[in-house]
């Protein structure tokens, strides 16, 4: 047996261990971390299956190029991102007030931590164009909604200023958030007392003072 026989059977024998969702479960992890340590460019289906130790026909099973992988790492970041967020929103143990400034630390503190994923869901990758296809449009957007609806209610409490429109206050206080995050995700900023001094400035300058 040659040893490329060898390689197809043991890939073979690998890729029949994996339930149908362990699988695509696994690709999604192995892949995301792939990109977090060597950037987009590290990342291949053929690379990530011989990483895994299943022929590239497995990966391609579930992902039909490259492309299609990326999508799913940005909408499982878009899926994690929100989940914590709404946990930040609905706290009983805490004011509006501080929950808004949870929410800004926790923007940007999110991005920094997961850049690469990050600039994925955000970045010119998969939105240049506007050719952004719909099924990461599907997660994305209710990500955004979610936003609105928090700025909504943070208006309501009394938290955030009334006068702009709750859509324009929201892609403001969003695009604020991104360009700190943005800032350290390119180096230019990397003393955490500096990240933190500046989300607590984006809080002081948002939050409607109630001192007469």
């Amino acid at each position: 047996m040659t040893i490329k026989d060898q390689k197809e059977l043991v890939q073979a024998k690998t890729s029949a261990n994996y339930h149908h969702g362990d699988l695509y479960s696994s690709l999604l992890t192995t892949a995301t971390k792939m990109i977090s340590e060597g950037g987009v460019e590290a990342l291949s289906l053929r690379k990530l299956a011989m990483h895994i130790g299943v022929s590239r026909t497995a990966a391609y099973h579930h992902f039909k190029d490259k492309n299609d992988l990326l999508i799913a790492i940005a909408a499982q970041g878009f899926v994690s991102w929100k989940e914590q967020a709404e946990q930040i929103f609905k706290r009983k143990d805490a004011s509006e007030q501080e929950k808004y400034q949870a929410f800004v630390h926790y923007y940007v503190k999110f991005a920094t931590e997961n850049s690469a994923i990050y600039q994925l869901m955000f970045g010119g990758t998969l939105w240049k164009d506007k050719k952004s296809p719909s099924k990461l449009k599907e997660v994305a957007y209710p990500s955004f909604q979610f936003h609105l609806e928090m700025t909504k209610t943070w208006q309501k409490e009394g938290i955030l200023p009334n006068s702009p429109k709750t859509l324009r206050l929201a892609q403001v206080t969003w695009a604020t958030l991104h360009g700190i995050a943005q800032l350290v995700i390119d180096g230019i900023y990397a003393d955490t007392s500096q990240i933190d001094e500046m989300c607590q400035c984006a809080v002081d300058l948002f939050v409607v003072s109630n001192e007469e």
